[in-house]
């Protein structure tokens, strides 16, 4: 059996990104950098030509957001094509050339698996250690991507026998639970909670919006008297309209954004959330994300009530470690009011939960 060269220890299971994908964050950073360098370049001819004036600053800065979406775009790509993972009979390895990280399989807290939704049975297996809050917060997660059937590879992971039905994110979770495993309660939540990061968004948006509509206001009547003057020719004036029309459709797709993401995605999250508690785990599923937590790393549970609802939230324990869901002592997710975490949000049979929770968790075999 093959051993790891650093820490010398049995390896179970090697393997790379089968197929390299742009995150979707990094798409919006490149399309949008790609716009702004194409209006910017527009202008800058308009000046050029029509006032004779210097542009090079204008130039300078359209190259300088080309190069960042051209960035954003293909250095993911790059980076991660030569990125592998390892898996001993202790840790779990992250390695670039010489640069590696690592986390130890029983300091695992729980899993989050992300399921492409262009490649069926692909996604990513993301691994996350629950931390100390306060002064002592910080990040200790580690993101496999790419990976052929990552809820395999979390159950070799954490070493129970891989069933039949693992391998595609299509199949109900509960049709994909372990050997000897079954739910012992099941619900969701039944609202989308406004907070204040949401409320920020929706107030953006709304700033947005009105900023679009005073723009085309007054952009669209200057325009107009302009081309009326006939002091540009054809390809300037095409450029001018082309500047000012990918600057208003910038500005308008992103008050959408903002408004989608506070008014509508909460609710279509909320009711893609299924929660479940089985004999021997935690699983959430919302639209392609699933979470894995093993009950036996629950420390506490704590129910808070608002209105006629409650939250339930999970202390999680581990070695020299325990954080609370909500304090963001979860990693790099934590600070997004829509990261999926160990907490039932808006849920009514809080009682029956959480009696079933404090209980220990059982043999599934039994």
């Amino acid at each position: 059996m093959a051993r790891d060269s650093l820490f010398g220890e049995r390896i179970v299971w090697e393997g790379r990104c089968n197929s390299v994908t742009v995150p979707f964050a990094n798409k919006v950073m490149a399309v949008t950098s790609g716009v702004v360098s194409l209006i910017t370049l527009c202008y800058a001819v308009v000046i050029a030509k029509s006032l004779e004036a210097p542009v090079g600053g204008m130039v300078l800065f359209a190259a300088w957001s080309a190069a960042i979406a051209l960035g954003s775009w293909r250095l993911p790509l790059w980076w991660q094509s030569q990125v592998e993972y390892v898996v001993t009979d202790r840790r779990v390895i992250w390695r670039r050339g010489p640069l590696r990280r690592s986390i130890e399989i029983r300091q695992i807290s729980y899993a989050l698996v992300r399921w492409s939704s262009s490649e069926p049975g692909h996604g990513d297996l993301v691994l996350v250690r629950a931390v100390p809050t306060g002064a002592l917060r910080r990040t200790l997660a580690i993101t496999l991507r790419d990976l052929d059937a990552p809820d395999r590879l979390w159950a070799v992971v954490r070493g129970v026998e891989v069933a039949a039905p693992l391998g595609s994110g299509d199949r109900p979770l509960a049709q994909r639970l372990d050997v000897g495993e079954r739910v012992l309660w099941s619900g969701g939540p039944l609202a989308a909670p406004w907070t204040l990061r949401r409320g920020l968004t929706a107030a953006a948006g709304v700033a947005l919006a009105f900023s679009f509509v005073h723009s085309m206001l007054r952009s669209v009547p200057t325009v107009v008297r302009l081309l009326r003057l006939h002091a540009l020719g054809p390809g300037l004036a095409s450029l001018l309209v082309g500047g000012v029309t990918l600057g208003m459709l910038l500005l308008l797709a992103i008050a959408v954004g903002a408004g989608y993401v506070a008014l509508f995605r909460p609710g279509r999250l909320a009711r893609e959330t299924r929660y479940f508690v089985t004999n021997a785990r935690v699983l959430i599923r919302r639209g392609n994300e699933e979470l894995s937590l093993d009950r036996s790393n629950i420390a506490y549970v704590i129910d808070a009530p608002w209105k006629k609802l409650h939250d339930v939230f999970l202390v999680i324990d581990g070695p020299r470690a325990r954080a609370l869901a909500p304090s963001g002592a979860f990693g790099g997710d934590s600070g997004r009011d829509d990261a999926l975490r160990p907490v039932f949000t808006a849920i009514e049979d809080a009682e029956t939960v959480g009696q079933i929770l404090r209980m220990p968790a059982f043999d599934k075999a039994a």
